[in-house]
This record gives structure tokens, sequence and C-alpha cells, in this order.
């Protein structure tokens, strides 16, 4: 497979364009309501180490593991991958179990939608601020598919994947290991099809961490999650009967 990085002339549209799009997205995401987060905390421009610089070394090594993990991928998993672009708590359904949808959870839906918006707000502001273009604006050999028009470092899959796992494991500590892999694997799919970085991912990770430390200290989470713990255990109760 033959890949090329692309000049600074036919960059510059790509980078002004995402550049509209998450200001657009950043001016949101600092007027959106916070449901269990405190403004300002975690503080994703000083908990996060800056990405990999344009030109560095570091990034050439980054963007080389991208092609490389891209050219490896199977069709099973591009297909997994795009098939991730919109998700919710659900995805984790095929580890939790079938009696974790929707239809019989409407409180737990409606907590994930708000934890899902907390966690999303704080990953816009971090890729406001650190202004790193994907994959696949530095070399459009790995344009392919519907592409994304915001910036890449954190990794929003990769945070809102692992906040999930992390808050679901507070409610099945049983499937915690399970849950934490699928999580990983969700952002992993990320790289496969070139729209993070691996440190963009790993990023996430981190601020994930930090988001439900932050969700922990919150009364009004911590009221939110005892009510879902108890109806997700009734619905696997009626499962199991």
């Amino acid at each position: 497979m033959k890949f090329s990085i692309v000049s600074a002339r036919h960059l510059r549209p790509l980078i002004a364009a995402a550049l509209f799009a998450v200001t657009s997205v950043a001016t949101s995401a600092k007027d959106a309501v916070l449901h269990y987060l405190p403004l300002g905390s975690p503080d994703v421009t000083t908990l996060l180490a800056p990405p990999p610089l344009p030109d560095s070394p570091e990034q050439a090594a980054d963007l080389d593991t991208v092609r490389r993990v891209v050219s490896a991928a199977a069709s099973n998993e591009v297909a997994a991958a795009n098939s991730e672009r919109y998700f919710s708590v659900y995805n984790f359904t095929g580890v939790i179990g079938k009696f974790f949808n929707a239809t019989n959870l409407p409180r737990t839906t409606a907590f994930f939608k708000k934890v899902q918006a907390d966690a999303r707000t704080v990953t816009a502001l971090g890729k406001d601020y650190f202004h790193r273009p994907r994959p696949f604006m530095v070399d459009t050999n790995l344009a392919v598919g519907e592409l994304e028009k915001n910036f890449s470092y954190p990794s929003g899959h990769s945070t809102e994947n692992m906040v999930f796992a992390l808050v679901l494991a507070e409610l099945l500590p049983e499937k915690r290991d399970a849950l934490l892999a699928h999580a990983r694997l969700m952002g992993w799919h990320r790289v496969q099809i070139a729209r993070h970085y691996p440190t963009d991912i790993y990023a996430g990770r981190v601020l994930a961490q930090a988001i439900v430390r932050e969700f922990k200290k919150n009364t009004a989470f911590k009221k939110a999650l005892a009510e879902v713990k108890t109806e997700v255990e009734a619905a696997q109760s009626a499962a199991k009967n």
C-alpha cells in the first residue's frame, strides 16, 4: 500500500475547514450545561500532555503506526469500526446481556445520555485546545469513508466509551474486566480506520478516568447511579426468571 503526506498547500484548506467546525463545537461546548461535573473540572488542558508536535519524530512514528494498523486491519474489524461511528451505552449490551436495552431501562438510558453529554463536552474542549489534525488530514491516502471535521486529540470515542465502561463497572463489578476491554477495543477501532492516532486513544483513557473521578464526587451523580443500579438489577433478575 502506497502512502504520501500532503503538502502544506493542500493541507491548509483541510485545516481551515476543521478549524471552523471545531470552533463551532467548542463554542457550544463552553456553553453546554454540565449534569454531573463542576465547570472546568477536570481541566483537560492541564490534565493531558500535549500531543506530538507536527514535524517531530514522535508525530512521524505515530502516523506510521496508523498506516501500519490500517493496512493490517481485517475487513470485519473495519466494518465494526465504521458501525461504531455513532454509539451509546448500549454498545455494551453484548458484554452485559440482552436484558440491557433501552426498552427495559428508561432511567438508565436517561442517566447515560447525561454521562455521555458531559464526557463529550470535556473532550470537545480538549480537541479545540490542542488543535491536532486527524491522521487522514495529514495523509489523504487514509481518507476513506465518511470523514469527521473536528480535531483528533483526545479521542471522543475512547473517552466516552471508557467513561461508560468505568460507570457500568460500578453497576456490574463482576463484568469490569470485560467492560474495560470492550471500551479499549472500541477506541482502537478508531485507529484501524485512521480517525485517530494511538496517542489520541491513550489520552482518552486517561481523561475518562479523571471524568469518572469527578462524577463520583457529585451528589446528583451518586443518587442517580443508585437509582440506575436498582433498575438494572431488576431487569437482570427478570431476565433470569
